[in-house]
């Protein structure tokens, strides 16, 4: 077994840092999350995403968590503006994608649309209850997307933990160079508590590597801070686990707070990451399995993930 073969079977890279923006262009200004989200589609751990998603493309994996390949793809990634930006674009143009007055990617426009947050909503969360921090999150976003490839042009800075931000490519370079060809993923926004400790030496015993892939970027204002999970992990590498079989890398991306599709989503790109095997609870087995699938059989079969799930239910 070798490491996994990124998703739709090719890593994505649409970065170029000698590219120079048209300044004349239209300017998007991006929150956080969609910052993040160029980030990801451009180094690869979105793939086989090269943009944001068109209408087709979202309501596809809103309705049936597969992309209109029918590709597994369980969560939709957009880029909201307002109807200012929709009404001085059209199909076809160049924007530059902007966060706090600086352009960090360009876009080009392949579909506008407004979607139904409602839908969205209730098909992803499982709720429109304003109080979700995920609904609460959609229902304050701008009311139209827009679509399109990117292409990364300016590196993103890092105020925290910069030597533990790696793209996929430099993962699977360093897990190629430790000889590991199996490597178990495990993500999580909160510190490690025994429980994890315990699930994460068990899988140790079936793979040849462990890597450790907390998510830092935004999540809830009374979530516990990034530092202190980044502690916590530090603490236990250096003192409880085997050091040549366990490796840390930080995941940018905001937290979704979207349950057992998010759980799906985390799987998805840690398999891009070069992981073969990924912890989950059974929240991801339940979304996977027939309680939830309108055709009485499984909504995903294993061979359409290339990588093993451990299931973990009453730890």
């Amino acid at each position: 077994m070798s490491l996994s073969i990124p998703h739709g079977g090719k890593l994505i890279n649409q970065i170029d840092y000698n590219l120079k923006p048209k300044v004349y262009d239209l300017s998007i200004n991006l929150s956080l999350q969609e910052l993040s989200d160029l980030e990801l589609i451009a180094n690869g751990a979105y793939s086989p995403l090269t943009g944001f998603m068109d209408e087709n493309e979202y309501e596809s994996v809103i309705e049936s968590m597969r992309l209109s390949n029918n590709l597994p793809w369980s969560l939709p990634i957009t880029l909201a503006v307002d109807k200012s930006i929709i009404d001085s674009i059209t199909k076809g143009d160049s924007v530059n994608l902007s966060f706090e007055g600086i352009i960090y990617g360009v876009m080009t426009i392949t579909d506008v649309f407004k979607p139904n947050k409602n839908k969205e909503a209730l098909l992803v969360y499982k709720t429109d209850d304003i109080n979700h921090p995920g609904v609460n999150k959609l229902f304050n976003r701008y009311d139209y997307y827009v679509a399109g490839p990117v292409t990364l042009i300016k590196k993103i800075p890092k105020t925290k933990f910069s030597q533990f931000y790696l793209t996929p490519s430099e993962t699977r370079e360093q897990f190629s160079e430790f000889g590991w060809k199996t490597v178990v993923g495990f993500q999580t926004r909160n510190p490690i508590h025994r429980a994890h400790e315990y699930i994460q030496k068990s899988a140790l015993e079936i793979v040849d590597g462990l890597f450790l892939n907390p998510l830092v970027g935004e999540t809830k204002s009374d979530d516990i801070s990034s530092e202190i999970r980044m502690e916590s992990y530090l603490i236990l590498l250096e003192n409880y686990y085997p050091k040549d079989r366990v490796f840390l890398s930080v995941f940018p991306a905001a937290m979704r707070y979207a349950g057992p599709r998010e759980a799906i989503f985390h799987c998805l790109v840690r398999k891009n990451y070069g992981c073969t095997h990924f912890i989950a609870d059974r929240g991801i087995e339940k979304t996977m399995t027939t309680a939830t699938s309108p055709t009485n059989s499984s909504i995903f079969q294993p061979p359409e993930f290339s990588m093993f799930t451990i299931f973990y239910h009453y730890i």
